[in-house]
């Protein structure tokens, strides 16, 4: 099987973990997060954080705002990978439950992932994601 193939398995996983993490369970995103490499997340709300344990402590402190319940779906505009580096770019769109909120409020971020390859599996080592200002037509 090409890498790309695994890629493309790899990222149904990755679907997964977006998922629940927008019902507060960071578990399967700590699998697919470097550990031993460095790694960046820009959030979005701003801001950025450096090296693999901050962004780690980082996704796992933000997990704890959702409440269970929430949804999320992965929209893939490009995607490629190679030997030891992957991406994917395009937009989570979400349904979640913030703490303290009664309902559920729709999110949709734009989103660039990009992964290499620590020991023989995918790992995250850079987030982008930024709120989707929708453009106002004339």
């Amino acid at each position: 099987m090409s890498k790309h193939q695994d890629f493309e398995t790899f990222m149904n996983a990755r679907q997964h973990a977006a998922s629940a993490y927008v019902s507060g369970n960071a578990a399967p995103l700590a699998r697919m997060v470097a550990l031993d490499l460095p790694a960046t997340f820009m959030c979005p709300g701003g801001g950025v954080v450096h090296g693999a344990q901050a962004v780690w402590d980082r996704y796992a402190n933000d997990a704890r705002a959702f409440d269970e319940g929430g949804v999320s779906e992965l929209e893939i505009l490009e995607m490629a990978a190679s030997d030891g580096v992957a991406y994917w770019t395009g937009f989570q769109k979400a349904k979640v439950r913030m703490h303290g909120k009664p309902d559920a409020m729709p999110m949709k971020l734009r989103v660039t992932e990009v992964f290499r390859v620590e020991g023989d599996a995918w790992k995250l080592v850079h987030r982008h994601a930024d709120m989707l200002v929708e453009e106002k037509k004339p």
